[in-house]
This record gives C-alpha cells, structure tokens and sequence, in this order.
C-alpha cells in the first residue's frame, strides 16, 4: 500500500510550536497550494492543506520559515479523530510531513533558500534550487 504526498506551497500564517508531554516538538500549519490550471476568470486558486510536522523538523520550520515561506514537503496522509467540548466526535485529516525542503526563508538571517530537513538530527544544509527561477506550468502555456 502506498501513503505519499508531495507538496510545494506557502505557509499560511505564522508558526507556533508546542511540546508534548514527553518535550517532543510539534507544529500544525496549512500550505496554500495552488491548482494547476485557472479558473474561469483566469485566476488561480489554491487548497489550503492541514500539515502537521514533529521532532527536529517541526523546530527547523519554526526557525527558518514563517507566513508566506515557500516550501516543499513530502509526507503522508493521516486521519486522526477527537471529542470536541460539546460532546461531538471531530475528524482531521492532515499531511504528517516527513521530508521538508525551505525553498525561501522569511528570516532575515541571511539564509535564503535550499535547507532540507528528513527530521533526523544528523541533517546538512543544501541549496537545490539556489538561483532556480520561478516556473508557470499553466494549462493556457502548454502547447499541444
């Protein structure tokens, strides 16, 4: 069986870490991604997906990246479910990130572009797209 997703968007807003317990780190954030193809006026729209990243690649994504970062992120899909205050049962589904990629920094720290994170603490600063520029695969550009 097989549970992959690949993404690459925006951070929607601010990130906030919290701890669990055991002092685990963990951050819950939406990605806005855009559709590939416009919509009948001509705009792009965009999903806002529900991400959920933990341990050493929750305290990077803190570190490097706030409101509007651009990054990737490959991970899985998970369905978790909870009793809300009134009694009712509440479903989540969320991408649970597993490899992140910081495509751009909203830090001003000097650091732009190409961190990658696995999650694992033995991680190595890479710069895959530095320099890379901005690519359009828009249904309209495609010629055939």
């Amino acid at each position: 069986m097989i549970n992959n997703v690949t993404l690459t968007g925006r951070i929607t807003k601010d990130l906030e870490k919290h701890e669990t317990n055991k002092g685990t780190s963990v951050v819950n954030f939406s990605l806005a991604v855009d559709r590939r193809r416009k919509n009948a006026n001509g705009d792009r729209e965009a999903d806002f997906i529900s991400i959920q990243a933990w341990g050493l690649t929750a305290d990077l994504l803190c570190k490097y990246c706030g409101k509007g970062s651009l990054i990737g992120i490959e991970g899985r899909i998970q369905t978790r479910n909870y009793e809300n205050n009134q009694g009712q049962r509440v479903y989540v589904t969320e991408v649970v990130a597993e490899n992140v990629t910081f495509l751009d920094s909203k830090k001003s720290n000097g650091q732009q572009g190409g961190y990658q994170s696995n999650g694992y603490q033995n991680d190595n600063y890479q710069q895959p797209f530095d320099g890379a520029m901005p690519f359009d695969d828009g249904a309209d550009d495609v010629p055939f």
